[in-house]
């Protein structure tokens, strides 16, 4: 954004010096904050979403991308009227389709125990030329106690996040989540949240969100492939419902057909009554011939489980999603889903979950 921009539109202004008067910064790795969806937060510098080890092993693509927070969630609750946020940021990927909001930000949700939903109050956003790290505040219209969810980013490493809260204000634990073991995604750039404006409105953050059930991101950037050590590391997780997302980086139907059944059997050799969700691409848009013939690959081990008497696995038609009058702006190129188009996922994959969820209790 160019500065004569700023100057006659004072909401395209982005702050970047933030003053620290009167305010008390707090690590998120300690308590009460608690961190969801990244692995072993604790202990891990950067943040990380599995060990080092597996996911160096698996791919060159996935040991650059398990860095990446997407799915990377913190809970607490304050008093505090004003919220800021310093982070640092070891990588940000930048790239012409993707804002850098998607890219960089993170998005600041107010919890409601008693719904259960979380409603959006604002993004920290960085500065445009954004290398390292940066800093940004929301101020709230009232002092009262509230519980918040903070997005992390969904395709930047981050080393460390500091939350500031005015001097004296309280500091307690956030919202619980449903007491279930996460729901585990696994798949593509689309699953990881490629292309969505701000960190918050990846599908699985919508439906993490709405149903206010913790989850764990394993979405990686064209390197969703299934590999063996891959599936071996999904099938130890413990998990209520599984996601099953690879289509688009499977290299073609083959490859599927290779891949497909052996990670079902994977799962299921450990998680016998856990929910299994097959889903196909979205978008037709490369071959319609070859995507169909992808589908029917994952079809055909929906079936092959259905037949073998598993009524916990379900089929989710991806060409179904972007229909109707929305079907030409789900997607802002040929598969990355625009915030809309993420959201229609979001609606079609969430009463899956739900009534997987309600069928094997």
């Amino acid at each position: 954004m160019n500065d004569s921009t700023q100057h006659v539109d004072a909401n395209f202004k982005v702050e970047t010096a933030i003053s620290k008067d009167g305010l008390s910064f707090y690590d998120v790795k300690s308590a009460p904050f608690e961190v969801y969806g990244l692995y072993d937060y604790k202990n891990q510098t950067p943040f990380k979403r599995m060990p080092d080890a597996i996911a160096k092993s698996v791919s060159e693509g996935v040991a650059a991308l398990y860095t990446n927070t997407s799915g990377g969630r913190v809970r607490f609750s304050t008093d505090s009227d004003r919220i800021v946020l310093k982070a640092e940021v070891a990588h940000v990927a930048r790239m012409p389709h993707f804002s850098i909001t998607g890219v960089c930000s993170f998005d600041l949700y107010e919890d409601f125990p008693a719904l259960q939903t979380s409603r959006y109050i604002g993004t920290f956003i960085p500065p445009y030329k954004v290398t390292d790290g940066f800093e940004a505040k929301i101020v709230l219209k009232e002092r009262k106690k509230r519980y918040f969810t903070v997005h992390f980013p969904l395709y930047s490493n981050v080393a460390s996040v500091l939350i500031g809260i005015n001097e004296g204000a309280s500091l307690e634990e956030g919202m619980k989540y449903k007491q279930l073991a996460p729901v585990v995604y696994y798949g593509n750039s689309v699953t990881q949240g490629g292309c969505a404006s701000r960190a918050g409105n990846s599908y699985p953050n919508i439906i993490g969100r709405r149903l206010n059930l913790d989850f764990i991101n394993l979405g990686f950037s064209g390197s969703g492939r299934a590999e063996e050590t891959m599936t071996d590391y999904l099938s130890g997780l413990d998990m209520s419902v599984f996601v099953c997302d690879y289509d688009y980086n499977a290299p073609d139907a083959d490859y599927l057909k290779a891949t497909h059944l052996k990670l079902y059997q994977k799962i299921r050799a450990s998680h016998p009554d856990t929910p299994f969700i097959m889903m196909s691409r979205c978008n037709f848009v490369y071959s319609e011939e070859n995507s169909i013939a992808r589908r029917d690959v994952i079809y055909e081990s929906f079936r092959y489980a259905r037949n073998a008497g598993d009524t916990n696995v379900y089929f989710m038609d991806g060409a179904s999603i972007y229909r109707g009058d929305y079907a030409n702006i789900a997607v802002i190129d040929q598969v990355h889903p625009s915030d809309l188009g993420f959201a229609l996922i979001a609606d079609s994959l969430e009463g899956i979950i739900i009534h997987s969820l309600e069928n094997n209790i």
